[in-house]
Parts: structure tokens; C-alpha cells; sequence
């Protein structure tokens, strides 16, 4: 099973044999073992490539599962005594995991180097035990109770543009100005409509619908595209704070954003007693905490300046 694992990870049966010390001939031995255990195909393999196989695809989230587990026994049993080591998977959002997580990573490795990291950012939902995670950055409202979730603050879903498409399109005083206007959107954020705050004395969200100008699966995509005075777009606070401090694109709309969305690190009951997901608990949480905490303050800073230029600005 671990063979199987380090091939689909390192990609290549060559690469796992270095990772695991073995030769490319044991390797492939392991391979036909396992295969003939299971009487079934799990990769198809070429000269230079393989392929998972439909049953090999669900085979490997097992054996994640049942790797995870005993790597999980061996260290609990351990108890305090074992120093954090082994490899630990953690999965985070494509921009949060590139631009928050990565940073601390690094730092992680480096005052814990028996610790080998596996980072999967991906844009979409990741069973944690099925998928043999260890930990999760989890930009969301949590709706699986049974994992532990540490709080590490929250972001804002902002609306945005350039100067230089703000100075030669019309103003946007209220959500429902967007509907003239060139927009940037995103799957996550809606496609054809984005939600805002009710009004006062109401519950019931606004909703402005749009047909978009461009439509991208890529926050950096979206965020060069507004740079560059192509339209509106709508991503979490800490995806432009960069932008917003240089002065490149400005938050429109605040006084009509939603609720703002709590960013916790979670993980599957029992997995803290790990070492190595203890150590980066330990590390990461303080570091994380400070840099959201660090986000909010800039962005209600900076959201008081614009408020204060637009009040200075003599009326007609």
C-alpha cells in the first residue's frame, strides 16, 4: 500500500522507488503483489506513464485512510516520548494555501526538519479522513461537526475595482448599480448574481444579477484582470490586500457587505494526539491568528481613509 501511495505521489514509479529506497524493479514487484491481492487493475501502466484505474482511484483513498491510521497507532502509542516526524498532509484553498498557509510551512519545516510536509490546495471540498488528511484550512461556514475547529479569525467578501475603471464608469453607490457595469466574476462568489446585506429594517439579502464580461476559475486571473481596469470583481479580503494597500484597485460597496466568513483549522478527532499535527497546531495557530487579526485592522483602516477622502470631496 505504500508503494502504491508514494507512486500516485511522486508520480512516476522511478521517483517512488528514490523516495523509498528501493529499486524500480522492486517497485514494480510490490505493484503486481498488491494487484494480485486485490484481483483487480489498479494502474495502467506505459513505458513512460501510468493511469489510475476506476478501482484504483477508490483503492488509494482507502489505503490513504488505512496508512494514516497506523502511522496515527504507532505514534500515539509512542506518546510524548516520540519527537513529531513522519509526513504531515495538510489541504487549503489554491490562494489562502499560496499566500497564508505556505509561508508558515516553511517556516515549519525549518524549526521541525524531521517533518516532511504533502500541501494540496485545492478549490473544492476534501474528505479528510478519506483522503488521509491530517489538517484543513477551511475558509467557510463548518458544517461537519465531527472534526475539531480551531478558530483563526475571518475574512470579508469585498467588491472591488481599479482607479482606472472607476474614473471612466459610472458611479456605484448601491449594490444595485453593479448591474451596469463590466464584471469579473468567479464560480465561488456567483456567476450571475452576488448577495449583499438587507437594508435596514429588513432579513431578506439584496440580490444583483449581471451577465459577466468574463468569467475565471483563477483568483490571481480575476485579480490582474481588475488590476488592469477590466471591471468589478468580488473575492475574500486577504485575496487583494496587496492591491488595497498599493493603491491598485479599491473596495467598493463595504457598508453593504455580508457577513464576514470564519477561517478555522480543522482536523479529524484524534489526529492532535499526533505529534506531528500537534507541533504545527502549536506553531501555525499564533501565526495564523496574527495575520488574520492583521488583515482585519488594515482593511477597516483603510476603509475609514476612503470614507474619509469620499466626505472631504465638495459637493456641486
Amino acid at each position: 500500500m505504500k508503494v502504491f501511495i508514494a507512486a500516485l505521489d511522486e508520480g512516476g514509479l522511478r521517483k517512488a522507488g528514490r523516495k523509498l529506497g528501493r529499486s524500480p524493479a522492486a517497485i514494480s514487484r510490490a505493484l503486481a503483489f498488491l494487484e494480485a491481492h486485490v484481483g483487480v487493475t489498479l494502474l495502467h501502466r506505459t513505458t513512460r506513464s501510468f493511469k489510475l484505474s476506476e478501482a484504483g482511484e477508490r483503492y488509494a483513498v482507502v489505503c490513504r485512510r488505512v496508512i494514516s491510521d497506523l502511522e496515527e497507532a504507532d505514534l500515539v502509542a509512542a506518546g510524548e516520548r516520540s519527537a513529531p516526524r513522519g509526513t504531515l498532509t495538510i489541504t487549503a484553498p489554491v490562494a489562502a494555501g499560496e499566500d497564508v498557509l505556505r509561508p508558515v510551512l516553511d517556516a515549519f519545516m525549518d524549526a521541525y526538519p524531521t517533518v516532511s510536509v504533502r500541501l494540496l490546495l485545492l478549490d473544492r471540498p476534501v474528505s479528510l479522513i478519506d483522503e488521509g488528511v491530517d489538517l484543513a484550512l477551511r475558509v467557510a461556514h463548518l458544517t461537519d461537526s465531527t472534526h475539531v475547529a480551531i478558530r483563526l479569525g475571518e475574512v470579508r467578501r469585498v467588491v472591488a475595482a481599479s482607479p482606472r475603471y472607476l474614473s471612466t464608469h459610472p458611479k456605484i453607490e448601491e449594490p444595485a448599480d453593479l448591474a451596469k457595469h463590466k464584471i469579473i466574476a468567479m464560480a465561488h462568489f456567483g456567476i450571475d448574481s452576488w448577495s449583499f446585506s438587507p437594508v435596514r429594517g429588513s432579513s431578506i439579502p439584496r440580490s444583483v444579477q449581471f451577465s459577466p464580461r468574463l468569467v475565471v476559475n483563477s483568483v490571481r486571473g480575476a485579480v490582474a484582470s481588475a488590476v488592469e481596469g477590466r471591471g468589478i470583481t468580488r473575492l475574500f479580503s486577504y485575496h487583494i490586500a496587496e492591491q488595497v494597500s498599493q493603491a491598485t484597485l479599491q473596495i467598493l460597496l463595504a457598508h453593504d457587505e455580508p457577513a464576514a466568513v470564519p477561517v478555522h483549522l480543522i482536523s479529524p478527532q484524534g489526529r492532535l494526539a499526533v505529534p506531528k499535527a500537534r507541533a504545527f497546531v502549536d506553531f501555525a495557530v499564533p501565526r495564523l491568528k496574527a495575520h488574520f487579526s492583521r488583515l482585519a485592522n488594515n482593511s477597516a483602516g483603510q476603509q475609514r481613509g476612503f470614507q474619509l477622502c469620499r466626505e472631504k470631496v465638495p459637493s456641486d
